[in-house]
């Protein structure tokens, strides 16, 4: 088992998360490299081509760099409940010219086989996962072929689960988090341990290295986590208004945007908890919303899709952890650099 990061030869101890639905791009990954760091890959929402596409561009650049997968981990959403949602959102549909698809409910694994393959056949440094947790076989089919493996969890129970697994590393995400939980039971209502502590825990349950994540947005939260015992940290949030961002101009424009106040967690866009900016969807709709991923991620997206086009904030998911007011409009580079300064 690897107890160490000296296989990806990372000298910054601050990295680029995983992004899925284009926040994340191969130049967001690039930058990270370039001063030392880490980025990932969303295989999240793409095709296996579309990922293949962005693996060999980063490939290209001689970076080091990781690929996050949505690991199977269904939450199969009751029939009923799912109609009566799909009829509530209906009304939000009609203001675009969209039919939300009521009857077909959607419940596909993101092209798991497929992404799994790709993978093997042409392996990267470190690929992590993300909802749920692969086979040992699997785990063990990604080392043979020269990949590190990192598991993402929230808990120590999760952290131990995943050691047992065989996995080399654990991301540890807080519920401070942006955008999706890692949870592996939904389900549960979310345990909400500051990120130092958390780290703490999950070291005694398990040995092996620890990424922090979840609400890292200062230099002083950087220096917390690494005194807690983490190894590096892992930001996202406080990238989505770098230059190499891929979020969507409305979604930069709301996290800057003194209107918006506060992040709550929701299901209401996708059926599985989610830390996002506060904003009309969720306060109207969150207690309609059943639990159900990805038929209800499915269920939304178009409305997602068509009020991101007609720039209306108070319809998109703008996910976002607690410390979305540090974002900046600048380079990648310089945020990670900047969070670095504290360790």
């Amino acid at each position: 088992m690897t107890r160490d990061l000296t296989p990806l030869r990372t000298d910054l101890p601050v990295w680029a998360a995983p992004m899925a639905g284009g926040a994340g791009t191969p130049a967001l990954v690039e930058a990270a490299a370039r001063v030392g760091g880490l980025g990932f890959l969303a295989g999240g929402y793409r095709t296996a081509a579309d990922l293949a596409a962005q693996i060999a561009r980063v490939r290209a650049s001689r970076a080091v760099f990781g690929v996050n997968l949505f690991a199977p981990n269904p939450v199969p959403v009751a029939p009923d409940a799912y109609r009566t949602y799909a009829r509530v959102l209906q009304r939000e549909a009609d203001r675009f010219h969209l039919t939300l698809p009521a009857e077909n409910v959607t419940e596909d694994d993101d092209a798991w086989e497929e992404k799994l393959a790709l993978l093997l056949k042409a392996p990267v440094p470190l690929v992590s996962f993300t909802f749920g947790m692969p086979h040992p076989e699997t785990v063990r089919a990604l080392q043979d072929v020269g990949s590190l493996v990192a598991q993402t969890v929230t808990t120590p129970a999760e952290a131990l689960a995943a050691a047992e697994k065989g996995a080399d590393l654990l991301i540890v995400q807080a519920a401070a988090a942006g955008g999706h939980s890692a949870t592996l039971t939904p389900s549960r209502p979310l345990v909400q341990t500051p990120l130092p502590d958390l780290v703490g825990d999950v070291r005694h349950a398990a040995p092996l290295p620890v990424i922090a994540a979840g609400g890292i947005a200062t230099p002083a939260d950087t220096a917390a986590a690494l005194r807690a015992g983490a190894d590096a940290v892992m930001v996202g949030t406080v990238l989505l208004r770098t230059h190499e961002s891929g979020a969507s101009a409305p979604y930069k424009a709301a996290l800057a945007d003194p209107a918006f106040t506060d992040t709550t967690l929701t299901r209401a866009f996708t059926g599985r908890p989610a830390r996002a900016l506060r904003n009309r969807f969720t306060d109207t709709y969150e207690q309609a919303a059943p639990l159900g991923y990805p038929a209800v991620h499915h269920l939304t997206s178009p409305l997602r899709k068509a009020a991101t086009a007609a720039n209306d904030t108070e319809l998109i998911h703008l996910w976002a952890g607690t410390g979305y007011r540090h974002a900046r409009d600048e380079p990648a580079a310089r945020t990670l650099t900047r969070l670095a300064a504290g360790r």
